[in-house]
């Protein structure tokens, strides 16, 4: 076999292929997620397990490196050539299969996602609500967002705690849940909860994202990582009309990290995506990735910076307005476009 059939019988054996050369990943939705090509613990590598998609194409999003399974083998395994790569390769498909196990994981994390939202209650008036004003956010009631007042979080000890929390609904372009983002609070104060992880995906989160306002109307869409970051960005967002409220025509994503972020796909209707980039490597690595498959799908791109780490340090330090006068020349464009279409409406009638 040369190197493509090589990759390709690979790619049909692709979780067997994890599981040898990435042994501290593990299995997330359609991903196997694990530190690094050389089989590190953590979440920056993703290879794909299961379509749609090329099965076996994988990235890491704190390098900017992808490949197919030969890659993953050449390099876990310190293969000096690509001869050497195959020869391990093909030792390895020599194997046999191991048999499937008889009792698969009956545990369905997107199916336990749409079960946990469905607990949850509307974020308005809530703690979690408390939670975000305190973080100089005030504009939070999205369908998007839910509340949970007293979730199980999981102690390093292997026991569980009661906290309330902030649910956030993960969504493709089509509008399907597929997963959710959970943040515990402090009972008590209006901070994230003093345990060691305050926030925890479930379900399949890579490459999609929380969305806020009408994804499904605008051309124009802001991207960025956290939902706070993003939040405070909405918080922001120039309108005049309606200063304190929800702003129902500011549509925005939050992909809930750099790696997610990275691996965004905007949607067929967005002719232009701002980004949100957090001021850190990673964040200017996703930034980058994401502006280079906006250019290749013909999408125009606006980067914005924050003063501090992110955007929701910017608002607790300066407040909103030096973030409204930021936005305002990228959307100076839509709001004209949104005067035109009314006063043609309006002559039309």
């Amino acid at each position: 076999m040369n190197a493509t059939d090589t990759a390709a019988a690979l790619a049909a054996r692709a979780e067997q292929v994890c599981a040898r050369y990435l042994p501290q990943g593990k299995r997330q939705g359609r991903y196997w997620c694990a530190g690094d090509v050389r089989g590190a613990s953590g979440r920056s590598l993703f290879v794909r397990l299961e379509p749609p998609g090329t099965v076996g194409k994988w990235t890491d999003a704190s390098t900017d490196q992808h490949g197919d399974l030969l890659d993953i083998v050449r390099l876990a395994s310190g293969s000096a050539s690509l001869r050497e790569a195959l020869a391990e390769a093909r030792r390895f498909l020599a194997q046999p299969v191991p048999p499937a196990p008889s009792r698969p994981d009956p545990y369905d994390r997107a199916q336990a996602a749409r079960n946990l939202w469905n607990r949850c209650g509307p974020v308005d008036g809530s703690h979690a609500e408390a939670y975000l004003r305190a973080r100089g956010i005030h504009r939070c009631r999205f369908p998007a967002l839910r509340f949970h007042d007293s979730l199980p979080f999981r102690t390093g000890a292997g026991g569980w705690r009661r906290y309330p929390a902030l649910v956030a609904a993960v969504t493709g372009d089509d509008g399907a849940l597929e997963g959710v983002q959970r943040t515990w609070l402090d009972p008590r104060r209006p901070v994230l909860a003093r345990v060691s992880r305050p926030r925890k995906a479930l379900g399949r989160i890579h490459g999609l994202a929380v969305r806020f306002g009408e994804p499904h109307t605008a051309a124009t869409l802001l991207v960025g990582e956290g939902i706070e970051t993003v939040l405070s960005l909405v918080t922001a967002w120039p309108d005049p009309v309606l200063p304190h409220a929800v702003v129902s025509h500011a549509v925005a994503a939050a992909a809930l990290s750099a790696g997610s972020l990275g691996a965004f796909v905007p949607p067929k209707h967005v002719t232009r995506l701002i980004i949100a980039q957090d001021r850190d490597g990673a964040g200017e690595r996703a930034s980058r990735r994401l502006q280079l498959r906006c250019t290749r799908l013909g999408v125009a791109t606006a980067v914005l910076l924050p003063s501090g780490n992110d955007f929701n340090d910017d608002i607790r330090k300066f407040g909103p307005e030096p973030l409204a006068q930021q936005l305002a020349p990228l959307t100076a464009r839509r709001r004209a476009g949104n005067r035109e279409s009314l006063a043609a409406r309006s002559r039309s009638v």
